[in-house]
């Protein structure tokens, strides 16, 4: 894969770790690092072979926010900001065809939370904390952190949340369902890369067309979640892969999975 500027990329068989690379400043986002992390994302998504990608962050922290050193001069456009150069990296995880594991070390606070909610799973180390720094300096929530945080948490926990400026630690992000497990320390690429890696090994349709149902179901009533689950259940049972999987059942063995 192509080497970046302030993104690292590591591949470990069928996954890719990709890292946030500007500890010095706690990965904090600059404009290069909205750039590499764009490419890096549209590189490990069309590369059929990786099967799974972790997000996480060299150093001491997954992401400190955004660098408000750039906040600077009367020229200086947020909405077009948020709007050109993270939604466009957002979406592409949001709408990628195989499972992110965001792997969360120390902070993830401000747009660093909305990258570590919005990949599909999340493991966070025992010192990591999700926080909401934006009420502190007189903003809001960006990067989807309220729809993120109002679907997972409800209305008025989300609320509180955000306006209490509270540094959630990791036990409590797992009691709330905003991470699916917390490991120790130091073991967190380690453990978070092994998850990746057994579900590399699973059926990547069945992957990718059950994170799109769920999707859809996240926006969508239950009459019409229900006609998209057949719609994608249609495309399943009709690939290469749903004859393999019956096949291997009824041999006693591993399926060979192509993704077709």
């Amino acid at each position: 894969m192509a080497n970046y500027e302030t993104v690292k990329v590591i591949r470990h068989d069928q996954v890719a770790l990709v890292s946030l690379n500007r500890p010095d400043s706690l990965n904090a986002f600059n404009a290069a690092l909205r750039r590499d992390l764009l490419q890096a994302v549209q590189e490990a998504n069309a590369d059929d072979s990786i099967r799974a990608v972790v997000l996480a962050g060299e150093g001491r922290a997954f992401c400190a926010g955004a660098d408000l050193t750039e906040v600077a001069g009367d020229d200086f456009d947020v909405e077009k900001q948020l709007n050109t150069e993270y939604k466009p990296v957002l979406m592409a995880i949001t709408d990628a065809p195989k499972p992110w594991i965001s792997a969360v070390n120390g902070a993830a606070a401000g747009v660093g939370s909305s990258f570590a909610m919005v990949c599909d799973l999340t493991v966070m180390a025992e010192n990591a904390y999700i926080y909401q720094a934006f009420a502190a300096i007189s903003l809001v929530p960006d990067g989807g952190a309220t729809w993120h945080l109002a679907r997972t948490l409800g209305r008025k926990r989300a609320y509180e949340l955000i306006v209490s400026g509270e540094k959630l630690p990791a036990a409590r992000c797992l009691e709330l369902g905003l991470c699916n497990r917390v490991v120790p320390a130091e073991s967190l690429l380690a453990d978070t890369l092994q998850w990746a890696q057994e579900l590399a090994g699973k059926a990547p349709l069945a992957l990718r067309h059950a994170k799109a149902a769920l999707n859809f179901a996240m926006e969508h009533g239950v009459d019409d979640a229900i006609s998209e689950e057949a719609r994608l259940q249609a495309l399943c049972i009709a690939s290469a892969d749903a004859r393999e999987g019956v096949t291997a059942f009824a041999e006693k063995r591993a399926p060979v999975w192509q993704g077709k």
